[in-house]
């Protein structure tokens, strides 16, 4: 089941939300992990096996660490690689494949339908396995609560990714929610729901209209054309967010922020400080520490930056356009270190010029991410100015682009979203799914 649809939207989340609501407070950690596998198996019975395989070993394992003081290293390797054998399986053996068919070798190998959000709730249970060895978090004995953490439907398929420590608490207090409180969550869920419907998803039309044409397109649409696409998956997975979050405050969770105005960010470091703020707190707790951080020299440094980067992208798609859009992060962000953020003119540089610098930057990036490689070029005008194919389809598509570049580059206007709004917005979501259909997710199956 996804958010952007009927089922969901007008049957799903109602019911939930009333049930929950009314619900005796002993029965509604029981009726939300239902309610949460009851969402994800919706679609595709046979992940939930999947998912239930996670919830099970990693809940036995934390407490089999307990008790077994003396093998909890051991113990904690094995668990953390029967978590990522059915990642790697399903997300990566075809790429395997075809990384080593390109060299000669054959290997037999049909490629599965990757199940929903299985990167999001693969980290999730690995965090939770790392803070028990640690002692940072308790063992979680009720299986009821730990099925509830690892599987809360709001932030199942695409995040933010919840560190246990981040639930802990709240797993075990009162799950009230006042009027105000569930006012606020459906206001936020709504307007997450209108950052995909109605700005991602225009986005990604044209977007997909550019990159069709390529190398055809011109310098003007392919510019044009990425630029959609840099606000398509903002817009797309920042939505997402808004909604997890909206959504987990009207059942009385409070989830970490995952976007902060990235493309208003001035250095290449503050960008990753903002975008996915989520990933990036777990590589940085859970890979880029344990190799030793910063803490044994710029050399060493700069390899653990590295290999961080190589997974993030690697974690993004099984594809070497990923793992290249990660090692490209990874040299530019040891650069700007380097180079750029302690020298005084780039101090003394007027903000929107480093702004700019940023945006252009990560605009490369994701073009490197598309795997559209012919936009390069035909960004240079290697391929002419411009497309009469697409004058028409650029031309209407201007006044949503300007709007979409207003609400991320122009500093923030505070205008609550008054009750008559959330309605009108609403109504306008159910109105361009009706007429236009569901567009997947940018995020849904990593």
């Amino acid at each position: 089941m996804v958010f952007c649809s009927f089922t969901f939207l007008l049957l799903f989340m109602p019911a939930v939300l009333m049930c929950h609501r009314v619900l005796p407070e002993k029965a509604k950690r029981p009726f939300l992990l239902a309610a949460s596998l009851l969402f994800y198996g919706w679609g595709s019975p046979a992940w939930l096996l999947l998912l239930i395989y996670v919830m099970v070993l990693d809940w036995a394992g934390a407490m089999m660490m307990a008790k077994a003081e003396r093998l909890k290293t051991p113990l904690l390797t094995v668990l953390i690689v029967l978590n990522l054998l059915p990642l790697a399986y399903f997300k990566y053996g075809g790429f395997l494949r075809d990384t080593l068919a390109a060299v000669g070798l054959k290997m037999a190998f049909s490629d599965p339908l990757l199940p929903a959000g299985i990167s999001f709730f693969t980290f999730q249970g690995i965090s939770y396995l790392i803070d028990v060895y640690r002692g940072e978090a308790g063992v979680q004995r009720r299986f009821v609560l730990f099925g509830v953490y690892l599987s809360l439907f709001p932030q199942l398929v695409a995040g933010p990714i919840v560190c246990y420590t981040d639930l802990e608490e709240q797993l075990t207090r009162p799950c009230t929610v006042d009027e105000g409180e569930m006012r606020e969550g459906l206001r936020r869920f709504i307007l997450g729901l209108a950052k995909k419907v109605l700005l991602a998803d225009a986005m990604g039309r044209y977007w997909g209209k550019v990159s069709a044409a390529l190398p055809e397109a011109g310098a003007l649409g392919a510019w044009l054309g990425l630029i959609a696409f840099s606000f398509q998956i903002f817009f797309d997975f920042s939505g997402y967010s808004d909604m997890a979050l909206g959504l987990g405050r009207c059942l009385g969770f409070s989830f970490p922020e995952n976007f902060d105005r990235p493309y208003r960010a001035k250095s290449l470091t503050e960008f990753w400080r903002r975008w996915h703020m989520s990933l990036t707190t777990w590589f940085r707790k859970y890979v880029y520490i344990p190799l030793g951080g910063n803490r044994r020299g710029e050399g060493r440094r700069n390899l653990n930056l590295m290999i961080v980067w190589a997974l993030t992208g690697l974690w993004h798609g099984a594809g070497w356009n990923f793992i290249l859009w990660g090692v490209f992060f990874g040299v530019l962000l040891i650069l700007e270190k380097k180079c750029f953020l302690n020298r005084n003119w780039y101090r003394r540089c007027p903000g929107a010029v480093k702004q700019a610098m940023t945006y252009l930057t990560v605009l490369a990036g994701w073009g490197i991410f598309s795997g559209k490689w012919q936009v390069f070029p035909a960004m240079l005008g290697r391929y002419g100015t411009a497309s009469p194919r697409l004058t028409l389809e650029t031309l209407s598509f201007l006044p949503m682009l300007a709007l979409c570049a207003a609400i991320c580059f122009l500093p923030r206007v505070r205008m609550p979203l008054r009750r008559w709004m959330a309605p009108v917005l609403m109504v306008l979501c159910l109105a361009a799914l009706a007429a236009q259909g569901y567009a997947p997710f940018v995020y849904f199956q990593f």
